[in-house]
Formats: C-alpha cells, sequence, structure tokens
C-alpha cells in the first residue's frame, strides 16, 4: 500500500468517461439510503447495489462485479474483513474501500491484512468521500489520518515486546508463510506461491498462531513487521510511512 498526498491541489484521479460502479455495504439503514444519496449525485459514479450482511456483501460483489465496495467494519453476521477477505479472493479486481466509525487499531491492521484499498472514518465530507471512491477505483490506496498516528504509536509502544523464544521457533517455511500474511494474501495465494494445499495452509497459520501467541491474523502480521529482519519489505510497513505524506481529507 503505497500513500501519497491527495489534496484538492493535487488530485490523482485521471480523467475517465466511465462511471465507477460502488456497492454500499452496511447494516444501518439509515446509512445506505444516505450515502446512495450523496453517490447518485455524482456523474461518474454509479450505486450498483447495496447490503447489509456479508453473505449478501459477498454474494452481491460475485455477482455485480462492482469497481469499488463501500463497506463498514461491523455487518451483521459477521465482520467487514471477513468479507473483505472473501471478496477479494473471489474478485480480484475490485477494490474495497472501509467506511467506518471504528478507530480502533485492531480493526485497521486487519482491514489492511484483509486486503483492503482503503480505510475512512465516517466523519469523511461527501466531497472527499467522493475523491476516495475515484481514488481507490483507480489503483490507490488511502488511510484516514486521523488513523495513522495512534496506529504508529501502538506499533513503536510494542516493538520488542515479543520474547526472543517467539522470534526463533518459527521454522523457515512458517517464516515465509508469516510472511505472506502480512503482505495480506489470501490461504489460497499463499498455497499458491508456496505450492501448497488450503489444508496445510491453514495448518502452518494455526501453528504460528499458536507460538506467537496471538489469535488473529493482524496480531500475526504486527508482530512480523516490528520483529522480522524482513518485515520492512512486508505489504504492512507503508504504515509506517504514512505519516510523511498524510491525505487530507477534510
Amino acid at each position: 500500500m503505497h500513500l501519497k498526498a491527495f489534496t484538492k491541489e493535487t488530485l490523482l484521479i485521471k480523467p475517465s468517461t466511465e462511471a465507477v460502479r460502488v456497492l454500499i455495504v452496511d447494516d444501518h439503514e439509515v446509512t445506505r439510503v444516505g450515502l446512495q444519496t450523496v453517490l447518485s449525485r455524482q456523474d461518474r459514479i454509479d450505486v450498483v447495489g447495496e447490503a447489509s450482511t456479508v453473505e449478501d456483501a459477498v454474494r452481491h460483489a460475485c455477482y455485480l462485479k462492482p469497481d469499488v465496495v463501500l463497506m463498514d467494519v461491523r455487518l451483521s453476521g459477521g465482520s467487514g474483513v471477513d468479507a473483505c477477505r472473501a471478496i477479494r479472493d473471489s474478485c480480484p479486481a475490485t477494490r474495497v474501500l472501509f467506511l467506518t466509525s471504528y478507530q480502533d487499531d485492531e480493526a485497521v491492521l486487519a482491514a489492511v491484512i484483509g486486503g483492503a484499498a482503503g480505510y475512512l472514518l465516517k466523519q469523511v465530507n461527501a466531497e472527499a468521500l467522493v475523491r476516495a471512491i475515484h481514488a481507490v477505483a483507480q489503483g490507490q490506496s488511502i488511510l484516514d489520518p486521523a488513523i495513522t498516528q495512534p496506529l504508529l504509536t501502538r506499533m513503536r509502544l510494542q516493538k520488542g515486546e515479543a520474547s526472543e523464544s517467539q522470534r526463533t521457533t518459527l521454522s523457515s517455511q512458517q517464516q515465509r508463510v508469516l510472511a505472506l500474511v502480512a503482505e495480506g494474501k489470501t490461504n489460497k495465494e499463499i498455497g499458491s506461491s508456496l505450492e501448497l494445499s488450503d489444508k496445510t495452509v491453514k495448518n502452518y497459520i494455526r501453528f504460528i498462531f499458536q507460538k506467537l501467541k496471538v489469535t488473529r491474523r493482524a496480531q500475526a502480521a504486527a508482530f512480523f513487521v516490528r520483529d522480522s529482519p524482513s518485515g520492512k519489505a512486508s505489504g504492512l510497513q507503508p504504515l509506517l510511512e504514512m505519516h510523511k505524506e498524510s491525505v487530507k481529507f477534510r
């Protein structure tokens, strides 16, 4: 995820005559209606559908093939991050932009690991949201600046907390699997890269979680970034650089 300055003066949106096809996913009807109203006023955005649950989000995304899924982190029937991972696995061309009120570090890390292209807070104004949708549709990645500094602070405070035994007990193959987890790869993608079956990948990840004493992919990835010599090459490393070029949404 590489972040560029994102301001009114330095828009990174390329001219396009094609509308961005958007799927809205939120478990609150009022929010869905509000987003539909705002986005339907835009000439180059076409809202192709909406969903309120994880199951519906994945099904609609696979059927409608939107350019961008605008989704909340918390959904009925599960996590938006799980939906993001499933959408990314089944429809790799579709980008996921989280729009949520949840600002906790764990949710942000989980979203990045799950393959999200962006993470915004619902305080964002309409103009900035529209620009973000277009930017994400064109392959850019964005993170709300209100989230960046707290996340960086947490990662710095946790640096070095892992014990030496945790750093050295992973086998070479487990370290390779962990590196791919930190890049946001799905189990299927990890299996393809390392020529492993889905079941074997799941077993590796389970063993890694046990050894690192974590329960989530985001926690394992954060450990990799903080403590692995190769962590700076991972997909999460740009989080450490986001404060240099904050996205100015407001």
